[in-house]
């Protein structure tokens, strides 16, 4: 099982046994994070009332990361508490050999670098162990929180797509930040020292 360990965050998939802790800290933070995220497709079972669903969302992580086409990560500190997720999504191997990853954090553990930590593993998992050579953030422009962890690690902005992506059930454009093997490669030692090294926390 995929386990990645920084300074201050633990990343790992979740399992059943979170699906208490999961729910309390996705209720509590509804109205921070809902207005970011895409509708639930019509007749998707609700994860936050049904224990089972939860339990099918994990087993379906586990099967895309047995396939190499995801690999969902929750984001936890030291001491258990699960403080958000972040995501490797829409994995292309052949000639495109990219990624997607997307994240939200709990509003409690906000604004202390909790997230770019987080990225900077799933980079790192990204380019050195899943070998592949391009991964995306994407951003709606008006989310100025998460386009500082993106902004905070340097990516490169590539231009905003229109009509990107269906949040809260309209089309929306997003900003669009990417970096590439051959980047990371050079920026490594950099985003390494200031994000995973205990001295820079």
């Amino acid at each position: 099982m995929t386990r990645l360990v920084g300074p201050r965050v633990v990343l790992r998939p979740l399992e059943p046994a979170d699906g208490d802790a999961w729910r309390e800290v996705r209720w509590r933070n509804r109205e921070w994070l809902e207005p970011w995220e895409p509708l639930p497709e019509a007749g998707s079972p609700d994860l936050m009332r049904d224990a089972a669903a939860f339990r099918a969302r994990c087993a379906s992580a586990a099967r895309q990361r047995h396939l190499d086409t995801a690999h969902p990560l929750a984001i936890f500190l030291h001491d258990g508490t699960l403080a958000g997720e972040i995501n490797l999504s829409g994995i292309q191997r052949g000639p495109f050999q990219s990624a997607h990853v997307g994240y939200w954090i709990d509003q409690a553990h906000a604004g202390r670098g909790l997230v770019p930590e987080a990225l900077v593993l799933v980079l790192r998992l990204s380019f050195e162990e899943l070998k592949l050579h391009r991964v995306e953030v994407a951003v709606v422009p008006r989310n100025k929180a998460s386009r500082r962890v993106a902004e905070k690690l340097g990516l490169r902005e590539e231009g905003t797509a229109r009509d990107y992506l269906q949040i809260r059930g309209a089309w929306e454009d997003h900003v669009r930040y990417g970096m590439t093997a051959t980047e990371w490669e050079a920026r490594r030692p950099d985003l390494t020292e200031r994000f995973l090294t205990r001295t820079s926390v």
